[in-house]
């Protein structure tokens, strides 16, 4: 029996405002709750620059908000129930990464099987050219990397939940052209929980999403990226490439900082000062003008993820050729940039000590 009841196109503005209401409830809820009991991020001097201890677990707030607002206006499906209980799982191992009680061991065991979970709800990578022992390895290793590179990228105030709101709008017009209902009811909760949120995590922020936030929107975001049907709507494959042309921006900064970690021989799990985002901040760059060139690049991607769904086979290859030339300018520019951003605001160079004890940081 359907409890739910039939509000048509109703839904949609329904569930967002009701997402971004209950989402500015819960966060100063849960940020009281977070500073009462010491769940903080204390600033060091090297990476977490903040003046004062700001409070973690806003991704709780968009947790629940995110889940109340579907609760009374959706119908939950056996793959709606398998997305929301893979992301419970997730949810719960950022928690106890905030609570610094989990290995990256046993976290990246967790997300494998989460990805698991969701996998066996029907939710995962499907192309007509790919078989699928193929499918599901790509679709693991696509989760686990959206789920981290969200958590990566939560580096500066309001750039993480920024990011994820612009995707999830340029996923939920995807989601109407192919008439996809069910995906677009659910990224549009998840945009509305967020945005409520970056109410109080914009610079500067008053509360963080700690990993249980920054992972939850890395996993939610990737799977329902994965909903999309791209190449049925551009009629090629090409358009495959749609959803890491949405999330290029966090993809772009995982792979960056990846890099540049093993070409400094630091370990690939270790906090550097590599993120695309500290490299500005060192040179004087607010966290406000970070956010913002941030935002303009989601949302420049997003159109041309619009671009290569609406346009021919040829035009959507130049369009992915020229965004990986950009791509490759920036990475020279940041480059070169954190060669100054190496030195301290004096003028004088950094000590041995000083890189070492950045490189032994986690990441923010």
């Amino acid at each position: 029996m359907d409890l739910t009841p039939d509000l048509g196109r109703l839904r949609y503005p329904i569930v967002f405002l009701g997402a971004v209401l209950l989402s500015l409830y819960f966060t100063p809820l849960i940020r009281r709750g977070a500073i009462r009991y010491g769940v903080v991020d204390r600033p060091d001097g090297v990476l977490k620059t903040h003046r004062e201890p700001v409070a973690y677990l806003g991704g709780i707030a968009i947790y629940l908000a995110f889940l109340f607002a579907l609760a009374l206006t959706y119908e939950f499906t056996r793959q709606v129930t398998g997305l929301l209980l893979a992301g419970s799982m997730v949810v719960m191992l950022g928690l106890f990464d905030d609570l610094k009680v989990l290995s990256p061991g046993v976290k990246l065991a967790g997300q494998i099987v989460a990805t698991v979970v969701l996998m066996k709800s029907g939710i995962m990578i499907q192309l007509a050219f790919l078989p699928d022992w193929l499918a599901a390895a790509l679709t693991l290793l696509w989760l686990v990397g959206m789920t981290n590179a969200i958590n990566i990228i939560d580096v500066s105030d309001g750039l993480a939940a920024g990011i994820a709101v612009i995707a999830g709008m340029f996923l939920y017009v995807i989601c109407l052209w192919n008439n996809a209902t069910t995906i677009a009811m659910l990224t549009l909760a998840l945009v509305g929980a967020t945005l409520g949120f970056l109410a109080f995590n914009r610079p500067p922020a008053s509360i963080y999403l700690g990993d249980a936030g920054s992972m939850f929107l890395g996993f939610m975001l990737g799977a329902l990226a994965m909903r999309g049907e791209y190449t049925i709507i551009a009629g090629h494959e090409v358009a495959a490439i749609t959803p890491a042309v949405i999330l290029g921006v966090p993809i772009f900064d995982t792979v960056f900082v990846t890099g540049a970690r093993l070409l400094r021989g630091i370990p690939v799990m270790r906090g550097s000062p590599d993120h695309f985002a500290v490299r500005l901040r060192s040179h004087g760059v607010s966290a406000g003008m970070i956010a913002l060139i941030t935002y303009i690049s989601a949302a420049l991607l997003g159109f041309a993820s619009l671009l290569i769904c609406t346009m021919g086979r040829e035009v959507s290859i130049g369009i992915g050729v020229g965004l990986a030339v950009m791509a490759g300018l920036v990475v020279l520019g940041l480059w070169r940039l954190g060669r100054g951003g190496e030195r301290e605001s004096g003028g004088r160079a950094k000590t041995k000590r000083t890189q070492r004890k950045m490189a032994d940081e986690q990441d923010a």
